[in-house]
This record gives C-alpha cells, sequence and structure tokens, in this order.
C-alpha cells in the first residue's frame, strides 16, 4: 500500500521518504511528481513532453526512475500512450494534493514575506524573442512578484546589470562576461542587414570579402571593446554619426545605405532585408546575472529560464 505523501515525516521542501523493509528508504522529488501528474493527465508521453517544455527521452527516463525507486508500475504503456494502474490512480490523486500543498505553502510564504520585486533589464528584443514563455512561467511560480523592465541601448550590452540597475538581464553575446554568469537561451546566426535594392539583397549567404569597402555603422565610444569589435563589419567612418539603438542602425541602412550586423532573427521594417554572413560566429541569446549575488528570485528566474529552454549549454 502507498503510504500517503502528506506524510508528517517530510524530509525537506523537495524530498520526501517512507520507511520500507530491510533499512532501504526511497526518496522522490518534486519534480518527479509534476512530471508524473503531466504524463497521467495527457496520456502520452510525447504530449505531455510539450507541456512541460522539454524532450520526450528525458521524461521517460524520469518516470521509469519513480517507478524504480518505489519499485511499482504506475503507467500500462501500449502504442497509443499510456494507461494508469490501480498503484498509478492512488499516485495520482496523492500527488495532486501534495502539490496544490506545497503552491499555498509557497503563496502563504510569499505573502508573509511582503512585496517582492525583480527588476530585468533587456537589450533591444531581446526579451520580445524569449520573454512570452518566461513570462508565463515565472508569473504562475511567483504571482506576488512585481517585476519592472529596464531596456538598454546599444552602449551597454549587460543591459544595465553590470551598473546595477537591474536584477537579471535578457541580453545578446558577446560582451565581457567577468563576474556574470549566464545561460544560452537561444543560440542565432548573423547576417549584414542591406536594402532590397542592394546587389547582396537576393544571396543566400554572403562572405567578409564581399563586404569591403562597405560603409559601417558607429557605435558608442566607450562600448564593451569585445561587443564592439563582434558587432561592427569593418571600421567605420569617425565622421558618420552614432547609432544608439538597433531602429538608429536600422534606419541607417533604409536612408543612407550603410550596412550593420544583427541576428538573422532580427525583425526588419520593409525594404531591409538581412543576408547571413558565413563563416561568422553566432551570437547568444542569454539570462546573464551577477556571478557574486544571492537573490533568491534571480536563482528562481534562472530555474524558470531552464525548465522553459531545457538543455542549453550556459
Amino acid at each position: 500500500m502507498i503510504r500517503s505523501f502528506a506524510d508528517p515525516r517530510l524530509v525537506s521542501k523537495t524530498r520526501f521518504a517512507r520507511s520500507i523493509p530491510g533499512e532501504y528508504r526511497v526518496g522522490v522529488d518534486l519534480r518527479q511528481l509534476r512530471y508524473f501528474v503531466a504524463v497521467a493527465e495527457e496520456g502520452h508521453v510525447g504530449r505531455a513532453a510539450g507541456r512541460l517544455h522539454m524532450t520526450q527521452p528525458p521524461l521517460s527516463r524520469a518516470i521509469r526512475q519513480l517507478e524504480d525507486e518505489l519499485g511499482i508500475r504506475l503507467f500500462h504503456r501500449t502504442a497509443k500512450g499510456v494507461t494508469l494502474t490501480a498503484a498509478g490512480a492512488v499516485l495520482l490523486a496523492e500527488a495532486g494534493a501534495l502539490l496544490g500543498h506545497v503552491d499555498r505553502v509557497r503563496d502563504r510564504v510569499t505573502a508573509a514575506a511582503g512585496a517582492a520585486t525583480l527588476a530585468i533589464g533587456t537589450l533591444a528584443d531581446a526579451a520580445e524573442q524569449v520573454g512570452g514563455e518566461l513570462v508565463a512561467h515565472f508569473r504562475a511560480r511567483h504571482p506576488h512578484v512585481s517585476v519592472s523592465v529596464h531596456e538598454s541601448d546599444l552602449s551597454d550590452p549587460t543591459a544595465g546589470l553590470r551598473a546595477g540597475l537591474v536584477d537579471i538581464a535578457m541580453t545578446r553575446t558577446p560582451f565581457d562576461q567577468t563576474g556574470i554568469g549566464t545561460y544560452v537561451l537561444r543560440s542565432v546566426p548573423v547576417g549584414v542587414v542591406v536594402r532590397d535594392d542592394d546587389p547582396l539583397a537576393g544571396r543566400a549567404t554572403v562572405t567578409e570579402a564581399d563586404l569591403a569597402g562597405r560603409r559601417w555603422v558607429r557605435l558608442p565610444d566607450g562600448v564593451d571593446g569585445v561587443w564592439k569589435a563582434f558587432w561592427t563589419g569593418g571600421v567605420p567612418d569617425e565622421r558618420t554619426p552614432v547609432r544608439r539603438t538597433i531602429q538608429e542602425c536600422l534606419q541607417a541602412v533604409m536612408w543612407n545605405a550603410t550596412s550593420a550586423l544583427a541576428p538573422v532573427d532580427q525583425p526588419l521594417p520593409a525594404g531591409l532585408a538581412v543576408v547571413p554572413l558565413a563563416g561568422h560566429v553566432p551570437s547568444q541569446l542569454v539570462l546573464a546575472w551577477l556571478a557574486s549575488g544571492r537573490n533568491p528570485l534571480v536563482s528562481s528566474f534562472v530555474q524558470t529560464a531552464k525548465s522553459a529552454f531545457p538543455g542549453r549549454a550556459s
């Protein structure tokens, strides 16, 4: 018989144990239970993996590990999906009660702590690229947290993080990462932005040799050297006006036939095109935070990102 997961012998906020003969203890964590509930409710490992924003193999392994730890078969597996065994049905009821209790405890603790805030820095359109998925997940975890967003220009690739204006940033690499931790959300190839009537506009790719002699946008003086070298396709004319935002750079291409480098997924106004630059190192869309920080909300935000965008190297 499976012991109730509301057992008072709760061993931690994430793990519990029950005694079984032979001085052997079984531990099941809350993540395994959430995985189990998703599979049980979907009746299909693949659909549950999509709901959890993860791939199917690690989810299947987690369910197998749960069954091994409990020593109980939880699902009947067929070509069409999975159905609960009698023991699995009991676990589903118990898991639902436990997870609901955990959520209520978290809400009560958060309310008792008072208002909490998190400042997020963004660079250009970085938040728009991934924010939709992150917002929903983070709000589900922390509905009482007040979030403020600070948008930075091209003079600060850390989007206010290095200056202490924000707690965490969504930005693009590369930049000086001394003292900064990062988690990669997406890797994006780089291309050159040109007008539709530019001879390069119809090309599948271009090379650095194709770009010789072009006029380039000029980024702000004093900007991070790693960042500036990566995003500057050539030496700009000192008489060229400084461009501080993505939109200023795009308008310089539009009106003055200046060239600029950008991620290939950069949203563009009508009349412009981005052509992939062969041999150029991709840029990574990342979360960034101060490595010396101890803000629990930052840690939770990073964990939220890892759940929404699993498997990225950091």
